[in-house]
């Protein structure tokens, strides 16, 4: 008998089902998924062959169908299979967009100093409120296991834990079983204490390997911060203001356009104060300026959404006396043009 496409959906339904409920399963529960549109005799007699197949029990006469260690298996591996192709598929297309997103935020950077005479920046892209999609644990030795992480923006973390105790096969099904269903979907602030003690209870003997997943769920869903991008342009227009051009000056500021770490301290300073601004748009005037060498200046700034929590950071960097009015209205038009586009993008 072969296991085909209308028997994979009513297994995955079952299985689905009895995750969320831990009942046996009936074919009038069944019947109600949306996307099946079949009759209940109809589901009773594809039940009738998986359970003669080996992929669901039925614990007692008049009840339901759970799964078997069988209907679990093939569940895990569809899975996986199913993520390895959406993981391949975000990754083509991440790339394409990051190729395309890169060099509009280079030309964006241009466009700025050229049109204002000062400094700009524009930080690249970074996922806010990260969810996880995926994890998948795998046996590689006896004491050790390999942890894949898959997180909102195509961020895929590897890594091998060493356990205490040795993780049996079985053991291995239901901690991918388990930490899957309990934080598939979770940003890491979602992630409590309530939700940490009810895993490590589930997990039983094996609570170590959900404090070390765990550690490495935070870490996946944090690793973008590290490969912040950050376009600058027009650095070199401080020198045509004298109150800035002198060359200690001009030395300090040049350097500080070099530095990833001083520019990634003023994007982080915007993002925490992101919610006391009404319009978006922030204003930082001499000693208000949360980096040093950046105090003889002011700095206008506005955060920008290419959608589904996709932001970054524009900085327009010039002296005191900068024009605040032609500052302002640049960034505003900017923020438009780049709501309009990318809403029209993903219309299409």
């Amino acid at each position: 008998m072969e296991l085909d496409a209308r028997k994979v959906t009513i297994l995955k339904a079952i299985i689905k089902t009895y995750l969320e409920t831990g009942e046996p399963v009936g074919s009038r529960t069944i019947s109600k998924f949306s996307d099946l549109k079949l009759s209940s005799a109809t589901i009773r007699n594809e039940m009738s062959d998986l359970e003669e197949m080996g992929y669901i029990l039925q614990p007692h006469t008049s009840a339901g169908r759970i799964p078997s260690d069988k209907g679990y298996r093939f569940y895990v591996d569809q899975i996986l299979s199913e993520k390895d192709q959406e993981v391949t598929e975000m990754k083509e297309l991440m790339i394409q967009r990051v190729d395309r997103v890169e060099l509009l935020l280079k030309k964006l950077a241009q466009v700025l100093a050229a049109n204002t005479n000062y400094a700009a920046l524009i930080s690249g892209p970074q996922y806010h409120q990260n969810k996880l999609k995926f994890i998948q644990l795998s046996k590689v030795d006896v004491n050790k296991l390999l942890v894949v992480t898959v997180v909102e923006g195509n961020i895929i973390k590897n890594t091998i834990i060493d356990v205490k105790e040795p993780v049996g096969d079985e053991e291995l099904l239901n901690l991918n079983i388990l930490l899957n269903t309990s934080l598939n979907g979770l940003t890491i602030e979602e992630i409590n204490l309530g939700v940490i003690s009810r895993l490590k209870e589930q997990a039983g003997l094996h609570s170590q390997v959900v404090d070390l997943v765990l550690n490495e769920v935070a870490d996946a869903i944090r690793a973008d911060e590290e490969d912040l991008q950050i376009y600058t342009s027009g650095a070199t227009n401080i020198f045509k203001y004298p109150e800035l051009a002198d060359g200690e000056r001009a030395s300090r500021l040049l350097s500080t356009f070099e530095q990833k770490d001083v520019l990634q301290d003023l994007i982080d300073e915007v993002n925490q104060n992101e919610n006391s601004s009404d319009t978006g748009i922030q204003v930082y005037i001499g000693d208000e300026m949360p980096v040093q060498s950046m105090k003889d200046c002011s700095v206008v700034t506005a955060n920008y959404e290419l959608g589904e929590g996709l932001r970054g950071t524009i900085g327009i960097i010039g002296p005191k006396r900068m024009d605040y009015e032609k500052v302002l209205g640049t960034l505003k038009n900017l923020m438009t043009q780049l709501d309009m586009t990318f809403k029209k993008e993903k219309g299409d």
